[in-house]
């Protein structure tokens, strides 16, 4: 078979970025692979290999993309990453409450559809064909609604979809994915699963998906590549993979950890109050695009929900409210712990009893600071840290990273690390301060199936503690962790 992409015993140049042994890869004409593993097992680092991003001693990766004739490797490897589809360029202007802040969207703002329209024609000649390869993926992926969304308003599932949309417009011969499925509902990523199998059968691209969980892993992956601890295995079939592949545990989180999980002294000034929750005929609105309309619901101490939604269906806006994060919760008949909003209380008074984890707040950290602080910036409700904390705090920050498996990290920069990493980090912040209420937007983003696992352990056992109200989205059944016992499905406005 004539190989596409082949690297012979890869030694980078730069030490930091080595594997553990050389790197010896091929992919082969027809073959699509999913490239799995632990998180923080090396995956990234072996894709940034195959791209020519980390540049080798001796020998440079082997191409050969025929029947292409595009000259550059660039033109003709697309890679996603994970950051990317958290917005991309634009992460460096980005804040944790820019999304819902409507009155920030100037006349230079685009929409999706005018970057999506640029895409298109930046990717190549403006003909027929192409025009109805741009119309075959906006049905597919039911975007023409979208298309005068402004790019800031997007939720995440919805910027998957944008990043995804204006790669296929580029035509690649090879297309890399980290984590595609990650944010999409289970109708999107059917349609992303159909799209994937039908470009694989024209053998248009090769695809190659990086991928945390394993089960979902797509009929049309030919082979399965596992990296772990700095090695890439063996290229096996796909079959062969899920032969050996082993099942994780129920319960992962050990007896210690789950003791001092339920040992933690009660806070004192807890709210106790009986309604956590309580909204009243809630509409949001931006422009003529309604998100919420006439939406009443009451979360009761102790109770634990699920939300779930398609994208773009509000989930997160509504959170938002909760969170202080949404200007628009000031004109909204809304009452969290008891308290009446607008009767007094300021949004640190609120978000001191509230632990937060979600997409827009992984996008938001872009600053390179160690992993300890930015846990401990959950005790100060702040992207950052700008008070040194106590010693007291550094122990709580420590005691929590611990819990997810973290020992070690504390003084590596959050951006160093990868993805799933980041994710977990992120989680350590969210229970750092013992909150009454839980609110985990989306929490296994990139995560392995080991740290899923652990991280539904983990939120159990917090839950069964007193006074401690979850409120979770996931677009997974399976994510969910025992304790929920409620649910709500918000309904997409068209």
């Amino acid at each position: 078979m004539r190989k596409i992409i082949n690297i012979e015993n890869g030694v980078c140049r730069m030490p930091k970025w080595r594997m553990a042994e050389p790197v010896n890869f091929t992919l082969e004409d027809g073959e699509h692979l999913a490239i799995v593993g632990p998180n923080g097992g090396g995956k990234s680092m072996l894709v940034d290999i195959i791209v020519g991003r980390h540049p080798l001693l001796m020998h440079d990766p082997e191409y050969d993309f025929t029947p292409s004739t595009k000259p550059m490797v660039s033109d003709n490897i697309k890679y996603i990453t994970f950051r990317d589809t958290y917005g991309g360029d634009n992460d460096r202007t980005y804040y944790l409450q820019q999304r819902w802040n409507q009155q920030e969207i100037d006349e230079e703002t685009p929409t999706m559809g005018q970057k999506l329209e640029e895409a298109f024609l930046m990717a190549g000649e403006d003909t027929p064909e192409r025009r109805q390869l741009q119309s075959h993926i906006y049905d597919m992926f039911d975007m023409r609604g979208l298309l005068d969304k402004y790019i800031i308003l997007l939720s995440s599932g919805e910027l998957r979809k944008f990043k995804l949309a204006s790669t296929l417009f580029a035509d690649p011969r090879v297309l890399i994915m980290d984590n595609p499925f990650i944010g999409l509902d289970e109708e999107t990523r059917r349609q992303l699963t159909r799209l994937f199998t039908e470009l694989a059968n024209e053998n248009k691209v090769q695809i190659v998906l990086v991928l945390s969980k394993t089960n979902d892993i797509p009929d049309f992956i030919t082979h399965v590549i596992e990296v772990k601890g700095m090695h890439v295995g063996r290229k096996q079939t796909l079959q062969e993979y899920r032969d050996s592949r082993e099942a994780i545990p129920k319960v992962v989180l050990s007896d210690a950890k789950h003791d001092k999980i339920l040992a933690l002294p009660h806070p004192i000034k807890d709210f106790n109050a009986d309604e956590v929750v309580k909204m009243n005929n809630v509409s949001i609105r931006y422009g003529e695009r309604t998100i919420l309309d006439s939406l009443t619901w009451t979360v009761s101490n102790g109770e634990h929900w699920a939300l779930s939604g398609q994208n773009g269906a509000g989930k997160s806006t509504l959170l938002s409210i909760v969170c202080a994060d949404n200007p628009q919760s000031y004109a909204c008949d809304i009452t969290l712990f008891g308290r009446q909003r607008g009767s007094g209380e300021s949004i640190w008074d609120i978000k001191k009893h509230i632990g937060y984890v979600s997409p827009e707040m992984h996008r938001a950290y872009h600053r390179d600071l160690p992993a300890i602080n930015v846990v401990a910036s959950g005790l100060k409700d702040s992207v950052g840290l700008y008070v040194k904390p106590t010693a007291s705090d550094v122990d709580k920050c420590r005691f929590w990273l611990s819990i997810f498996g973290l020992d070690g990290i504390e003084d590596r920069s959050f951006l160093s690390l990868s993805s799933g990493e980041q994710r977990l980090v992120l989680l350590a912040r969210a229970f750092v301060k013992d909150p009454e209420l839980l609110i985990l937007d989306e929490p296994l983003h990139g995560l392995d199936d080991y740290n899923r696992q652990l991280t539904k352990n983990v939120i159990d056992t917090f839950c069964q503690r007193k006074n401690k109200t979850l409120i979770m989205v996931s677009h997974y059944k399976e994510e969910y962790p025992t304790c929920i016992d409620h649910e709500i499905r918000l309904i997409k406005h068209k």
